[in-house]
């Protein structure tokens, strides 16, 4: 297959917007695959520290291997880019200087994404971040930087938590009442009732009746479920983290800091994450969490997609959200609207051409510091270890109000990862800033600094209004 000359787009009289991409792990490499279908939309460099998986990536894309030149210098790349063939960084800070719109950050390492979007930034490039983990840790700073610099900072469709802030936008923008709003994990729990079988992933165990559709007490078979499949199906750190994203850009708070994360059939949804003056599970409305969700091998599921539960003020909107199929509670004031999946890195171009052609977000407009992720010890924690990422078992995330760094305060996971711990933190206990031997000179240490300063003005305050 041969490259795509730089051509106007047919209609438009438009250059293709140009798009650096920073990490080649799965994500984006389907932001490079599917860009060969998109004539508005040019990938022509690409970073990463492993040249040999960016090349395997441009290939899958369908690029040949004499297209492919990697280049050290800013000379290089730019002769290159001449030729027309796709370049390859081992240095990811020589992007910033070629002749790209924006640059799309997916290494998945806080520091790293933090370091890259802040020269992005300085540079004039609008950014794409798909690394949640610098997004939870500095994304508030990062695009209140954007914003002065007449530049765009947004979550990207593709991940949940960019595509679960759009859906609450068009839910407050149609007046409806947010009752909750979350996402699916990453996969359902199929039931089989011959077999007396649950499975989830690649995991499967024998599992009673209480699988079989609620007629009642939703919530008690959800506890039921959960504890017959325990671990499997359950929340994990970066869930944990995706929520806290869809907090700080939407203003919605978690129930509880750990998520309730029930088991539940699509059908049950709205009977159960609405408020308890509803009859559902929830101490209010306005709030996040997650869903492990349970059907047959042949129902439709929402592994990886994300939902509102939503009320209506007219009796006369509830019944046509009723009459158009939509799911709603026993007592039909809380209706379920979801989008059934998440297309990682092939539908994050779209997020890519509104940012340099409209010069808007898809994710949100609005990002604060409302909540950070911290880290509880599940196991002791020794000194001198490194800090577990949100990945590992060995902690649990929570959500809690963010806090500045300061002496005594809980250490937000993302800004603490991968430093070392300078004491034992024993089980059940929550990681503290003077746990860590914190990376002062580090642009991630140095962008939280001036996040709290601007916004959390009192070191123990908790978020802005």
């Amino acid at each position: 297959m041969k490259s795509r000359p730089r051509v106007y787009v047919v209609g438009t009289g438009v250059i293709p917007v140009r798009a650096g991409v920073i990490g080649t792990g799965h994500f984006a490499t389907a932001i490079l695959t599917q860009s060969r279908s998109i004539p508005a939309l040019d990938v022509p460099v690409v970073a990463d520290l492993d040249i040999a998986a960016a090349k395997r990536a441009l290939r899958r894309a369908g690029w040949a291997s004499n297209e492919i030149a990697v280049c050290e210098s800013r000379g290089a790349a730019l002769a290159a880019l001449e030729l027309n063939k796709r370049v390859v960084l081992p240095d990811a800070l020589l992007m910033m200087d070629l002749p790209i719109d924006i640059v799309v950050e997916a290494t998945g390492v806080a520091a790293a994404g933090a370091a890259h979007a802040l020269a992005a930034i300085e540079h004039g490039k609008h950014v794409a971040m798909v690394t949640k983990e610098t997004d939870a840790a500095v994304g508030p700073i990062l695009k209140w930087r954007a914003d002065r610099a007449g530049l765009v900072y947004t979550a990207v469709d593709g991940d949940q938590h960019g595509l679960l802030m759009s859906l609450v936008s068009w839910a407050r923008e149609l007046g409806l009442e947010l009752l909750c709003a979350g996402k699916g994990l990453e996969f359902d729990v199929i039931y089989d009732a011959k077999r007396g079988v649950a499975r989830y992933d690649d995991a499967s165990r024998k599992v009673s009746k209480v699988f079989a559709p609620a007629t009642k007490d939703v919530a008690g078979a959800s506890r039921a479920r959960r504890g017959e499949i325990g671990a499997m199906g359950g929340l994990m750190g970066y869930d944990v983290t995706e929520m806290t994203l869809a907090v700080n850009g939407t203003g919605l708070a978690p129930d509880v800091d750990s998520l309730h994360c029930p088991v539940l059939r699509i059908p049950e949804m709205p009977e159960l994450l609405c408020p308890r003056r509803r009859g559902g599970l929830l101490k209010r409305a306005g709030v996040v969490d997650a869903v492990t969700c349970l059907r047959t091998p042949n129902e439709p599921g929402l592994a990886g997609g994300v939902f509102v539960v939503v009320g209506c003020a007219s009796a006369y909107s509830r019944e046509i959200l009723r009459a158009k199929g939509h799911l709603a509670n026993s007592r039909g004031d809380a209706f379920l609207i979801m989008r059934p999946h998440h297309l990682c890195g092939v539908e994050t171009p779209r997020s890519l051409l509104a940012a340099v052609r409209r010069g808007v977000p898809t994710g949100a407009t609005e990002l604060l510091p409302r909540y950070d992720v911290l880290a509880q010890a599940v196991q002791p924690l020794r000194a001198g270890e490194a800090m577990p990422t949100d990945k590992s078992t060995a902690i649990r995330a929570l959500m809690r109000p963010a806090r500045a760094l300061s002496p005594g305060a809980p250490a937000p996971l993302h800004v603490a990862s991968g430093c070392r711990l300078r004491r034992d933190v024993p089980t059940g206990k929550i990681v503290t800033v003077e746990d860590m031997q914190p990376a002062d000179d580090s642009p991630l240490w140095k962008l939280r600094r001036e996040q709290d300063a601007i916004f959390l003005r009192k070191l123990s305050a908790g978020p802005p209004p």
